[in-house]
This record gives C-alpha cells, structure tokens and sequence, in this order.
C-alpha cells in the first residue's frame, strides 16, 4: 500500500526492513545475528510506547543497528549508517528519518560513549537500552563467551587484569580474555540506562551477572 505522495506505508516499510536484514546477516556471528535484532527490536518497540517516542524511527535503528557493525568491519564506524541509509533510501523513506536513523546507529554503542557524543534523542534513549539490555544478564553473558570464542580469545586469565580506563582506541583495539569484558563493560551498563524501565530491567540482569562471576571463580578456584 502507498501513501498518498508515493510513499510505503510504515507497515511495509518495516516488512521490507525486517526482510533486508534477515538476508544480510544470515551468516552472522551469533551474539550479533538476527535474533538479536530481533531481541533489540521488540524491547525497543515496548520501551518507545512507554516512552511516546516516534516508534518508525525506534523500529528502524533497532533493526538497522548492527547492518554492518564496526567490529566485523575493520573498525569502519560509517558503513553501518552509510549502509542502513542507502536501503532506506532505496524504499523511498523520508529523508529526515533516514538521518535520525543513522545519527541513532552511529552513537548508539557503548564504545561510542568513550568518546564525545552529541547527538542525543529520545529514539536514541530507547533503542540504546534495548541493545544494552541484550548484552548484560544471561543472554549477554551468552553472547560475551560467543564472540570471545569467535575471536579466539582466553575465556579467563587471572594474569591479565581489567583495564578500567580504557579510551575508545583501546576498547576497539582490546584481545582481552572475556571475563575481562565483564568489568571493561557489561557491568558498567546499569548506571548507563537511558530510561526508567531500562534502568529496572538492567539491575536486576545486572544483578544475575555478578551472580555468575561469583560460581565463575569458585569454580576456576577448585572451591567444592
């Protein structure tokens, strides 16, 4: 169905979306595939009724978010929103949402807050928690252990200590063991929500998080 001026319907322009993502990330390592968009997008889409945030806009950086994410991609920043406005554009939506989807994109990671952010929206709050919210608890603990496998990297090595201080060069550049992750990030999350539910959701997944590392090192110590 077209709007009057020639235009998708919201309802076919996420249909589209829903349908270009799912092709593009089939081969997707799994702690950044389709199910987390599709995790990130229905968190996004409850957190924006809440919130009254313009939901076409939510919907579609929640879908788009990890098009083409920097760390698959040699540390390119650009080509996920340079990716994610070129199929917008090509479905012919408003060129103003297409520019709030890719500021959204661009600022949204937690590496992107080691640096300087200046753009801020309510759209932006929404889907922002609802991607922290899959990296932290017992899916992000999933997903932390799935990537450092995918990277090759030290479950734990107690000779290599967090760095809490880490620039955005640092953190992009980082072959920490994954246990390490949990302190460089995942446990940071809580205190970076954006709104009132993500905040009530993260502590107590945050709290499930320093459950596990407690059984972790009992474990790792021979503790019976």
């Amino acid at each position: 169905m077209k709007e009057p001026d020639g235009q998708m319907d919201s309802q076919e322009v996420i249909s589209k979306t829903v349908g270009f993502v799912k092709e593009t990330l089939k081969h997707a390592e799994s702690g950044h595939d389709w199910w987390h968009i599709q995790r990130v997008w229905n968190t996004s889409k409850h957190l924006a009724e809440l919130e009254n945030a313009d939901m076409l806009i939510v919907e579609l950086a929640a879908l788009l978010h990890d098009i083409a994410d920097s760390k698959f991609n040699g540390g390119n920043e650009e080509i996920g929103p340079r990716k994610a406005g070129e199929f917008l554009n090509a479905i012919h939506v408003n060129e103003d949402v297409i520019q709030h989807v890719q500021k959204i994109i661009l600022n949204m990671s937690f590496k992107a807050s080691l640096g300087t952010v200046e753009f801020h929206s309510k759209e932006l709050a929404v889907v922002q928690d609802a991607d922290r919210l899959d990296a932290i608890g017992a899916i992000g603990i999933a997903r932390a252990f799935t990537y450092g496998g995918f990277k090759n990297r030290e479950i734990y090595n107690p000779e290599i200590k967090p760095n809490l201080t880490m620039s955005k060069e640092e953190y992009k550049n980082s072959s920490a063991p994954t246990i390490n992750h949990f302190y460089e990030k995942l446990l940071l999350l809580k205190d970076k929500m954006n709104t009132e539910t993500g905040k009530k959701l993260a502590r107590e997944r945050h709290a499930f998080m320093e459950q596990y590392l407690q059984q972790f090192y009992a474990e790792w110590e021979g503790e019976l």
